[in-house]
């Protein structure tokens, strides 16, 4: 089986490995304060919107500390400051052709400033002179209901002589998600059950000439409390052990689902537990996924494994399916 890439960074906050969250960085430098501590914001992600700007969105802290606002950093420097209702915003004024990084952070109400969430890079495209067509706009949206807590949408693509830089999802006349140019899905994700939405897209090039508006798409969540529907679980999972060096090992192989975009993490569970959490660095896999981690040394040992995904606002789809395997068999 093919190992994973060297840029992979793996075993993050391992729960049946790790137990100390401390040594995770789950717990911030006002954790011993009065009431709870914030927490970072999960799920942050960058994608160039065009030459000179990046759309950077993020899901609040898991933790239940009240958010005043939200910080977004570029590097060290804080670019943009947003209400607690607001986990998402276009930074514009950038330079083309260059490599970003952004972190966000919660301001609290009582002032305290949580952790920096994790550190995002984009590279915005070349810069266009004296380009001022729009691509055409996007034709054909579709979608499906993933849950009551997500929709899948899908189009053709727009065409621009320049080339499509990025796709906007807009929910009613408010922007809501963006995709790269080469995308023609996205996952949207955070909704509510029972619920109504009509949806469009616009097509987006390097000089940030806004296409048309797409169609649009009217679609209601499933009833209920359902979590996010089966389209948000990894697919092809299998599990195979291997002995090496006189232990035995699990090795994993998957295809990531697909959300718009890389997917940046998934939870490992181990007999019904997790057992730790995957996070690759800045190329995460797409066509297909490996991982593989120590079991013991005990021969005819059973062990249940499954995973989910982070998707795209931070929180965790469907389980794949749940595989079987015994140490010291094939």
């Amino acid at each position: 089986m093919r190992r994973l890439p060297p840029r992979a960074l793996l075993a993050v906050c391992a729960a049946a490995l790790v137990p100390a969250l401390a040594s995770c960085g789950l717990l911030s430098d006002s954790a011993n304060a009065e009431g709870p501590a914030l927490s970072a914001p999960v799920g942050v992600t960058a994608q160039a919107g065009s030459a000179t700007s990046v759309h950077v969105m993020w899901n609040r802290p898991t933790s239940t500390a009240r958010v005043e606002r939200y910080e977004v950093y570029r590097g060290g420097k804080l670019v943009r400051k947003l209400p607690a209702e607001r986990h998402m915003v276009d930074v514009t004024g950038l330079r083309a052709k260059t490599r970003y990084a952004f972190t966000v952070r919660a301001r609290g109400t009582d002032g305290s400033l949580g952790p920096a969430s994790a550190r995002v890079t984009v590279t915005t495209p070349a810069s266009l002179a004296r380009d001022r067509t729009a691509p055409t706009r996007p034709t054909g949206l579709r979608g499906t209901v993933d849950g009551g807590r997500a929709v899948s949408l899908e189009w053709r693509r727009a065409t621009d002589h320049k080339g499509v830089v990025s796709y906007d999802i807009y929910q009613g006349s408010a922007k809501i998600h963006s995709v790269g140019g080469k995308e023609t899905r996205a996952l949207v994700t955070g909704l509510r059950p029972d619920t109504a939405y009509v949806f469009s897209v616009r097509a987006r090039d390097a000089a940030d000439n806004t296409s048309e508006a797409s169609g649009t798409v009217r679609l209601r969540t499933a009833r209920g409390k359902a979590e996010t529907g089966r389209g948000t679980a990894p697919s092809g999972f299998e599990a195979s052990t291997r002995r090496a060096k006189g232990a035995y090992y699990i090795d994993l192989a998957w295809t990531p689902p697909r959300t718009g975009g890389e997917v940046p993490a998934y939870q490992v569970f181990l007999d019904g537990r997790e057992a730790t959490t995957v996070a690759w660095g800045e190329s995460a896999p797409t066509g297909s996924a490996t991982y593989g981690f120590y079991i013991g040394k005990k021969a005819r040992e059973t062990h249940r494994v499954k995973l989910r995904a982070q998707l795209p606002d931070g929180t965790w789809g469907a389980f794949s399916a749940e595989r079987t395997v015994v140490t010291g068999e094939d």
